[in-house]
């Protein structure tokens, strides 16, 4: 199905942030299990800034349109999308977010319930199904067990504070500086520490009587990683989500073996893991349309402001998610 109308799109042409372009380009093509989507704002993620630099696994042909979290209304939907014009959805893409629309597959979509801002669910498809992926699939927290987040006040690492303290854990957060400590307090820990000062580790060993963290978040890598494995609790899972640092940490085995831990890669895919992930998308809609789990938009920016928003998120000064928008939103 085509439309012959254009839109404007961001576009990569080359590696790097300063070749960015935006472009008018006929909308996108969509299949039967697709639908057209107008993007009323896009979420920006670190794996933007790595598929733009052509350091992420997946490597679009060029030139291609960037970002892979939006949420708008369904124009038009294929026939077996389970999608259909005026829904309101939120939805994970594989690129060619930071468009005026976008083709959204109908098992990536997430309905977005009422009274929920658009900009406010599209945190939903990327940073918090990792985090409940990670606290409710690739491991089970359970009630009263000890759950350190990293990076605690981006956006898996909010997420990640919300939903842990949701299933009944002890949350300690570990963010960089007062202001994002006192956030991730805001949005659920019990305890916060700053993970920039040199031992912080054994802080996590002073809040936990020596103990540990049962279960750790890890979307950060290099020296963070190395640090948290010593807080590793007996018994302990180490949740590894990603490599913010730039530094892929190497893991000691003995370091498991001595503590019966166990490190798990959270990763997740709708072309694998299609009925677990539709489990997840039920659950975070409903626990954000009961007020569960807050959002965190840390700043927005104007759609022509892309190349900004991106450098921004690249310099780390920024908290929970940032968003562009395309359009002015009135509250729902």
């Amino acid at each position: 199905m085509m439309t012959s109308a254009t839109m404007r799109a961001w576009r990569s042409t080359t590696p790097g942030l300063d070749n960015l372009a935006l472009v008018t380009v006929p909308r996108p093509e969509f299949g039967a299990g697709e639908a057209l989507v107008r993007v009323e704002s896009a979420a920006l993620n670190f794996s933007d800034l790595l598929m733009i630099d052509d350091r992420y696994q997946v490597r679009p042909p060029r030139p291609f349109t960037p970002g892979q979290e939006l949420g708008g209304t369904v124009v038009a939907a294929g026939p077996d999308s389970g999608l259909a014009p005026g829904d309101r959805v939120a939805s994970k893409v594989l690129w060619g977010g930071f468009a005026e629309y976008a083709a959204v597959r109908g098992d990536m979509a997430i309905r977005v319930p009422d009274g929920v801002a658009t900009a406010t669910a599209t945190a939903l498809p990327v940073v918090y199904t990792t985090a409940m992926v990670a606290l409710t699939e690739s491991t089970a927290v359970k009630p009263g067990e000890t759950v350190l987040v990293l990076a605690a006040a981006g956006g898996v690492g909010l997420a990640a504070v919300e939903i842990a303290r949701d299933l009944g854990a002890r949350v300690i957060a570990a963010a960089g500086g007062d202001d994002k400590c006192a956030l991730a307090r805001r949005h659920g820990a019990h305890e916060a520490i700053d993970y920039r000062r040199e031992g912080w580790g054994a802080e996590v060993k002073a809040l936990t009587g020596g103990r540990g963290a049962d279960v750790i978040v890890d979307p950060v890598g290099g020296e963070a990683t190395r640090e948290a494995m010593r807080v590793l609790a007996w018994e302990g899972r180490l949740m590894i989500v990603g490599f913010a640092s730039g530094d892929i940490p190497q893991i000691r085995a003995n370091h498991l073996l001595l503590k019966r831990a166990t490190a798990v890669g959270v990763y997740w895919n709708h072309d694998h893991d299609g009925a677990m992930l539709a489990r997840v998308a039920g659950r975070l809609a409903g626990m954000l349309g009961s007020g569960a789990i807050r959002p965190h938009i840390g700043g927005t920016f104007a759609f022509d402001a892309l190349p900004d928003a991106l450098k921004c998120l690249a310099g780390r000064g920024s908290a929970g998610k940032l968003v562009l928008n395309l359009v002015e939103e009135t509250a729902p």
